[in-house]
């Protein structure tokens, strides 16, 4: 238990007042002679802090909020020492467009933790998720936060010293907008606007004006990523042929004009110019060119956003960092990311190798802002608590203790410090071991899920997803399961419901233990049931349908009300229609399996049609280690 002063910089009284609140088992004020916590701002301490031991207490040197927030955090976790950093934005982007929008309670939540992190910047990733006056069909029915919900998120924010930073969307990613018939007219492609429009000006101006008056910053992020077909749809017939590099500078020019006339500082993502300029469209092309004359024509103070989460090599990161210098005209900022998209819970060894990776470049290069992203792709079906060892690690990578040794500086590169698990128990109470075990939903024998095991890395895998949505009658994509998954799974739920029953702090981990219960079944059924039909083997049989069914049937049921009840805890109820969907129709086919093997065990002749030829190797390198959609896995069918 910490004990804080009482009477605290003014600057951190109502932060600390917020933390204290937020962390009662673990920070109390001082009572009158208790040692205390005391805080004291040092402006010779640039961008960094120093906690040194006073007596029985503490005391905490700091330069920015920021920097006294995070020493506290590592104060928290034992790991007292002096650190410093490069960068003057270390930030966190929470997605919050792909079904769950976060309720404003949760992103307090999340700001507490973030600041002890170090954190002074939080990013809102708001496609559609806000009110824009006279646009009543932005937002519908999806949880749009309201102008006094962002208010109230960015008072928050302050008092802890971090900016929110909204991240809207001027060209593509609009497909929830463009949807609705006031605005088939403003359509390039059913996910792209029609740039050069008049009217689709008019209308990112009044989505400019939205999104910024609320908050504080005069910074904002407009998109301008994966706007795939610009210029193909609507703005060909309106306006006729035209290259993409072209519509994309002219529309860029526009909107930070826009930007410029309401005093704001706008932000974009870095790949379409990339993209654009490679013959084969990837996003890491190392042949990519972009023209000369769009490096030219880029609008001054617009900055770029490098994204990069896919590589465990620093130096791939510094060649690309460099091409963003040579090729746009500027050092970006640069966005991290812990691999949240397409699963249930964060992708731990990735994220924590492909962070520290990029962060080390980031650092070797000089950068000095960058920010750690979280993705919903596919329904955000995944908790945003397990992604805090990602965030905790990010933080990390940014700040350099004093006495940092070249033991440590590897460390950093591999995400292995010690220190991390030290921070993280400070920040947000909860173990690193545990978490990232938990990540062996999707990481899958023989490969471990751990920092240390170089697999891991480079794993995208999500079995732990697609498992569970995957058909059970069809069971399609079953060809190349190994034998050994049920066992797997087994074993993780046991170690995750010990972990989760040790603490309050780890109740989080409920979910993924649920999970993987119900997937040692799952995988069970897949393996077990269309080889015993085929075979004739009605003991098999009637051994699933009097025992493994039901009990997989019961494991669905549990696991979705720990889901729907962690959901809206955490987000507001907009969005989850998706996924009860999902668990509905999953049950609904068990059901229908259920009714089928029990009408053969009951006439042997009547035949089972699905389950009659075995399932075709699909992936030959099997599909348990690649990323799918529940769109590609609940039905071999491709329905428009």
């Amino acid at each position: 238990m910490l004990h804080v002063e009482a009477d605290p910089p003014a600057e951190l009284s109502g932060g600390l007042r917020d933390l204290l609140q937020a962390f009662p088992h673990r920070m109390r004020t001082a009572g009158p002679g208790e040692p205390a916590v005391r805080f004291t701002q040092d402006s010779g301490l640039v961008r960094g802090y120093a906690t040194t031991a006073e007596g029985s207490g503490w005391h905490i040197r700091y330069d920015r909020p920021c920097d006294a927030y995070r020493a506290l955090g590592t104060l928290a976790g034992g790991n007292p020492h002096q650190a410093g950093t490069q960068f003057e934005s270390l930030g966190v982007m929470l997605d919050v467009s792909r079904n769950a929008v976060l309720r404003p309670a949760t992103i307090f939540e999340l700001l507490c933790r973030y600041a002890l992190m170090g954190v002074n910047q939080l990013w809102l990733y708001l496609e559609d998720t806000y009110s824009v006056p006279e646009e009543p069909m932005i937002g519908y029915a999806r949880g749009r936060y309201t102008t006094d919900e962002l208010r109230a998120i960015d008072d928050a924010a302050d008092r802890l010293g971090i900016e929110v930073i909204p991240c809207v969307q001027t060209l593509g990613h609009l497909e929830q907008l463009l949807q609705w018939p006031q605005y088939f007219a403003l359509r390039d492609t059913d996910r792209v606007i029609v740039a050069g429009a008049d009217e689709t000006y008019a209308l990112i101006g009044r989505m400019l004006d939205a999104a910024t008056g609320p908050l504080r910053s005069n910074r904002i992020h407009i998109g301008l990523d994966e706007a795939h077909g610009v210029g193909t749809g609507g703005y060909r017939s309106r306006f006729g042929d035209r290259p993409p590099f072209e519509i994309l500078s002219e529309h860029l020019a526009k909107v930070s004009a826009m930007c410029a006339e309401r005093g704001l500082s706008p932000m974009i993502w870095s790949d379409m110019y990339f993209r654009l300029g490679s013959a084969t469209g990837d996003y890491y092309d190392p042949a990519t060119e972009i023209p000369a004359w769009v490096t030219d024509a880029m609008p001054p103070g617009v900055g770029l956003v490098y994204w990069d989460y896919e590589h465990t090599d620093p130096a791939f990161y510094r060649d690309w960092i460099g091409k963003h210098r040579t090729s746009l005209g500027g050092p970006p900022v640069f966005a991290a990311g812990v691999w949240t998209h397409h699963r249930m819970w964060a992708q731990l060894p990735r994220s924590l190798a492909t962070i520290s990776a990029g962060m080390t470049a980031a650092r070797d290069c000089g950068l000095t802002e960058a920010v750690v992203t979280m993705w919903g792709n596919d329904g955000t079906e995944c908790d945003l608590y397990s992604a805090l060892p990602g965030v905790q690690t990010f933080a990390d990578a940014g700040y350099v203790p004093s006495t940092a040794t070249p033991t440590d500086e590897a460390d950093a590169e591999t995400g292995s410090s010690e220190d991390t698990a030290a921070n993280l128990r400070g920040s947000a109470g909860i173990s690193l071991d545990d978490w990232i075990a938990a990540s062996a939903v999707d990481v899958l024998p023989p490969v471990t899920a751990l920092p240390s095991d170089p697999a891991a890395a480079r794993w995208t895998g999500n079995a732990g997803k697609w498992l569970l949505w995957h058909d059970p009658v069809l069971s399609f994509l079953t060809a190349t399961l190994p034998d050994e998954l049920p066992d797997h799974y087994r074993a993780l739920a046991d170690r995750l419901s010990a972990a989760a029953a040790r603490s309050a702090d780890d109740v989080p981990l409920a979910f993924p233990a649920a999970l993987a219960q119900t997937l040692a079944d799952k995988a069970d059924l897949h393996l077990r049931t269309g080889p015993a039909y085929r075979r004739g083997d009605h003991g098999e049989i009637r051994d699933i349908v009097d025992s493994l069914l039901p009990r997989l049937t019961d494991r669905i049921r549990r696991l979705h009300a720990v889901h729907r009840d962690t959901w809206h805890a955490r987000n507001k109820p907009f969005g989850w229609d998706v996924v009860d969907r999902r668990y509905g129709g999953l049950l609904a086919r068990v059901e229908h399996l259920d009714r089928l093997l029990r009408e053969w065990l009951a006439d042997p002749n009547r035949p089972i049609e699905e389950l009659a030829e075995p399932p075709e190797v699909v992936f030959p390198e099997g599909a348990h280690t690649r990323c799918l959609t529940h769109a590609r896995v609940a039905s071999p069918s491709f329905i428009h």
